[in-house]
């Protein structure tokens, strides 16, 4: 990777940052693209002098990004989004990615979907990234396509979400509490996407669905993150008839904790089918707890002083 210049679409957002420092250490030059360019400045630290570019790009404008991977040598598509303009995100989105890294002759591209996309999923979410991966393929057919579970890390909004709640409230309701998950770590998912990128001749034209070592219902999840965080306030799987009721109910309003969409997601576990794409690529898998309570000890009630253990 070393002096290749790589354009991380998305790359200043959770997994983003991620991203960029794992192509940084392995000594590749970065174009940063995100919707307002100044939004990666952050991530100037992380860089070497004249390592790190930063570009603005909407990949809901093509334009944009013809002019942000030109004379790239590979393109990393991380753009996505849980509710909104799924069809200008996912789908036109990443045809727009596709289109433009086939036209700038760039020699490898990773597409970062999500398992479950599938054209015909009953989501909203689903069915546009499977329509996305659909959209890349047709236009640039050595794409490497990359389906992460759910990832966590110290800035998601998975894990921390549910640390938020569960420290907030006496009683703690589970929406679908025996659907499952195998969440990975996103550095794990950045090491994937350097490793697609180092040998393209390998990976491309190749989609793999990724994962952790563990996989977790729903309710173990909260159950493992009330223990993490020293608090024990029981857990109440609500029943699908009523969860269904409340976000058909509040789902569509601003700040609503699960909206519709989200709920039919959770009809179906989020694990991955056949081989790990981390076992395929040589890449360990790391556990929740390894790296979990580095960050987690903010939801303690006396943060990192406090035991684990109410």
């Amino acid at each position: 990777m070393k002096d290749r210049l790589v354009c991380v679409i998305g790359g200043s957002g959770f997994l983003g940052r991620y991203v960029v420092q794992a192509l940084l250490q392995e000594g590749a030059r970065v174009r940063v693209v995100a919707r307002d360019g100044r939004d990666g400045w952050f991530l100037k630290t992380q860089s070497g002098l004249g390592q790190i570019q930063f570009a603005s790009g909407d990949v809901r404008k093509a334009d944009t990004i013809t002019r942000a991977v030109a004379g790239t040598d590979a393109v990393v598509n991380l753009v996505g989004i849980l509710k909104g303009d799924f069809q200008g995100f996912h789908v036109d989105g990443a045809r727009n990615v596709a289109t433009a890294a086939a036209g700038a002759g760039v020699k490898s591209l990773v597409h970062i979907s999500a398992i479950g996309a599938d054209p015909k999923s009953q989501s909203a979410y689903g069915r546009s990234k499977g329509e996305g991966e659909d959209a890349v393929c047709a236009a640039f057919p050595a794409a490497t396509i990359l389906r992460p579970s759910i990832v966590f890390g110290r800035e998601d909004q998975f894990v921390n979400r549910f640390a938020d709640l569960i420290r907030a409230l006496p009683v703690v309701p589970v929406i679908r509490g025996a659907v499952k998950f195998q969440p990975i770590y996103v550095g794990d998912v950045a090491k994937a996407v350097v490793a697609a990128l180092a040998d393209p001749t390998l990976y491309s034209g190749k989609t793999y669905d990724i994962g952790g070592p563990e996989i977790l219902s729903m309710t173990e999840l909260n159950r493992w993150i009330g223990s993490a965080i020293g608090r024990g306030a029981p857990l109440i799987e609500m029943p699908d008839a009523i969860s269904h009721l409340m976000v058909r109910t509040i789902g569509w309003l601003p700040g609503a904790p699960m909206t519709k969409d989200q709920w039919l997601m959770l009809q179906s576990d989020n694990v991955v089918t056949g081989t790990n794409g981390l076992q395929a690529m040589g890449i360990p898998p790391t556990p929740l707890e390894a790296v979990a309570d580095g960050w987690l000890v903010q939801y303690r009630r006396h943060g990192r002083f406090a035991g684990k253990t109410a």
